[in-house]
């Protein structure tokens, strides 16, 4: 969706309200009180009430708009800013397309839509050929920690992030040649090096029914006891190039995205920023229906 269709279609307070009551219909709305999942809509009000207990449901309750002071138009102008390209944008660039004054409601806005994306990826899994691997990214840091951390892995400064891609193979039927085609992914932010949150990840993350392709590293050595088939290869310049080509692409590509849009960032936000980018790049081929993903999300991420 570029600027200007998404002008003509969300271009007053009316026209988000009634598109977000269209979505939420159908998404359903459950009583808070007896949760029942029956409603009448009172249009004079702009809320649902219960059939059952006659208890009311604001159009917003439920959903990450709720007591929010920020209008359904500077809401949906943000979800268009945050699905409209691949780099998106960070909280201080929307604060200044949207013209507001205050940066604090904007940063609570795109956080609680980074938190709402979150949950969205949470509930699937991957399955199939899955390559596996860490990257270190850039995080921000005190003096103090500086002081205080180690050299070499676990300095201060950065964080190691678990990355998984499904990797779907292809052939071509005239020439026999195979290549392989990125599916899904997900990036996990590791707080340890043990083998036990790397277990913890996989068993969150994949299906039992999974063949991982990972190198030798310590950590990994239960990782059969979760899928099918774990083959591991020696870390060299040909496993990168070949059996980990789609989990380093992402990596690579998810460094330079934040590093250049947000600069450093705060290490406990670190994985919300990374649910959106992956979000992003698991929905390359919506187009236009990305936005309303975003949306959805915003109404089932509470």
């Amino acid at each position: 969706m570029n600027i200007f269709s998404f002008t003509a279609e969300f271009g007053s307070e009316e026209e988000c309200r009634l598109h977000f009551k269209q979505e939420r219909d159908t998404q359903g709305v459950f009583c808070k009180k007896c949760g029942c999942n029956d409603h009448y809509w009172l249009k004079n009000k702009w809320s649902y009430q219960c059939k059952a207990c006659k208890f009311r449901t604001s159009l917003r309750s439920g959903t990450i708009m709720e007591n929010s002071n920020l209008s359904f138009l500077i809401w949906y102008r943000t979800m268009f800013l945050m699905s409209v390209t691949k780099k998106g944008f960070s909280a201080k660039d929307i604060q200044r397309q949207l013209g507001l004054k205050r940066y604090e409601p904007v940063w609570s806005m795109v956080h609680k839509l980074r938190k709402s994306i979150a949950k969205s990826g949470e509930r699937y899994t991957l399955e199939g050929m899955i390559e596996m691997d860490e990257g270190y990214f850039t995080v921000a840091s005190t003096d103090i920690e500086k002081s205080q951390a180690k050299r070499g892995r676990g300095a201060a400064g950065e964080k190691n992030v678990a990355v998984m891609a499904k990797s779907v193979i292809l052939e071509d039927i005239e020439t026999g040649k195979k290549s392989s085609q990125a599916g899904y992914f997900k990036a996990k932010v590791l707080n340890t090096h043990s083998s036990k949150e790397i277990d913890d990840t996989i068993e969150s993350s994949l299906d039992k029914r999974t063949i991982v392709f990972s190198n030798k590293s310590t950590s990994y050595v239960d990782i059969s006891d979760y899928v099918e088939l774990h083959v591991t290869e020696k870390s060299s310049e040909q496993t990168t190039k070949d059996t980990l080509k789609w989990v380093r692409i992402l990596i690579s590509n998810a460094k330079i995205t934040l590093l250049c849009n947000y600069h450093k960032i705060k290490g406990n936000y670190l994985q919300l920023y990374l649910n959106a980018f992956v979000y992003k790049v698991n929905r390359r081929y919506f187009g236009e229906k990305l936005f309303d993903r975003v949306v959805i999300a915003s109404i089932n991420g509470v």
